[in-house]
């Protein structure tokens, strides 16, 4: 029979407990003794535990236990700072925390975090939200916080083991026809056609159009330099700064056909001076995409897209036009300051004379199809109304 006060080894000490399980205990490096993070139900596999233990410390592989006791809240927030993201990254990373991540793991240790753990709370976030693409950035976030973790030696492994969670499958964007952006255009009115014309046909972000100056814009040549961006964050703060990437910085060579969209926003709307906004409301204040938001969903109505359609994807309107007048994936990746390893592998090559003939093609195809419909009859006032000003050019 086993006995009740212990049985020693050459390392560390089994002993049988009340409820007939058996307990390890050994001393680590530092000379205190710790207890295995579980018991066993015979003296045997207790011994084995022990021999691995003796065997990561000759290897010089132990770590001790109570380091992955860190609170999981505390790692990630430090985590995110020491990151120095974005500011609109930073409020992303905060708000899928605060949001989706810290209230199930938040008071727990990092080693207390394990694989089972993680399903279940992606299956609950799931069935609550039913928001795949959220509940995905949220799953890669976690992961990544737990990598560093592992790489910090504070978890023997990451927990974050679901193939594919982190994966977003978003539904296909919608693309605006050439009469629908004439129409938004018109519908948005003077003020801020020339953001949907620079959106479409650019594609310029809208934080990027955000912070545009009257020496960013080459009427002669027809170009925009993109030098910075200035993201609304959802506190309202306009959030000045790079661009989203290197790539972000570029000059953008323009269609012919908007030339005097661009010289009469110039004339009336720009902020006076060299470094003057480009796009300002009525009181003269800086481009603010809460406020233009309002005027957007109006003008969508009225033009019959669907709830679906962003702003954002007028952009991808922008890729696929280009496309269709020739240009290459080369181009259009260095048209919209787009920016990975391997893009920048795929459209190093794409210059401003490649870029000019990218504008041409594009140019050629809004008249010709401006053109047809004005052959065709007329749908509405709507189709009528959104090329008024681009037939005086």
């Amino acid at each position: 029979m086993a006995n009740n006060k212990g049985k020693r080894r050459t390392f560390g000490a089994i002993r049988k407990l009340p409820s007939g399980r058996f307990q390890a205990r050994y001393p680590g490096p530092d000379g205190v003794m710790r207890s295995a993070p579980e018991t066993f139900a015979t003296s045997r596999e207790a011994d084995d535990w022990l021999a691995e233990m003796r065997t990561e410390m000759r290897r010089g592989d132990w770590k001790d236990p109570d380091e992955g006791a860190v609170p999981f809240e505390e790692y990630a927030l430090r985590w995110v700072k020491e990151r120095r993201l974005s500011a609109t990254t930073d409020e992303l990373y905060r708000r899928l925390l605060r949001l989706h991540i810290l209230p199930t793991f938040g008071e727990l240790g990092l080693d207390e975090i394990t694989p089972p753990k993680v399903r279940s709370w992606r299956s609950e976030r799931l069935d609550a939200t039913g928001a795949e693409t959220t509940v995905a950035k949220s799953y890669r976030l976690l992961k990544a916080i737990l990598e560093t973790a592992t790489e910090d030696e504070l978890i023997r492994r990451n927990p974050c083991r679901i193939r594919g969670a982190g994966k977003e499958s978003a539904a296909e964007r919608s693309i605006a026809t050439v009469d629908q952006v004439d129409a938004l255009a018109a519908a948005l009115g003077p003020r801020w056609r020339l953001m949907v014309y620079l959106a479409a046909y650019g594609p310029l972000r809208p934080e990027e159009q955000a912070e545009l100056r009257r020496r960013d814009v080459d009427l002669d040549a027809m170009t925009v330099r993109v030098r910075r961006a200035a993201p609304e964050l959802a506190t309202g703060r306009r959030a000045e700064g790079p661009t989203k990437s290197d790539a972000g910085r570029r000059l953008v060579v323009l269609p012919a056909f908007l030339h005097i969209e661009l010289r009469r926003h110039l004339d009336w709307y720009a902020q006076e001076g060299a470094d003057g906004l480009l796009f300002v409301g009525e009181k003269g204040k800086p481009f603010r995409r809460s406020t233009f938001g309002r005027k957007w969903r109006k003008a969508r109505i009225a033009v019959g897209l669907p709830d679906t359609f962003r702003f954002y994807d007028l952009r991808h309107t922008g890729h696929t036009l280009a496309t269709r007048s020739g240009a290459t994936l080369k181009d259009t990746m260095v048209r919209a300051g787009q920016s990975s390893e391997r893009a920048a592998l795929m459209y190093q090559h794409s210059d401003v004379e490649r870029q000019q003939e990218v504008a041409a093609g594009l140019d050629r195809l809004v008249k010709e199809r401006r053109k047809d419909a004005r052959e065709q009859p007329a749908d509405g006032p709507q189709s009528a109304s959104g090329t008024d000003l681009a037939r005086d050019a």
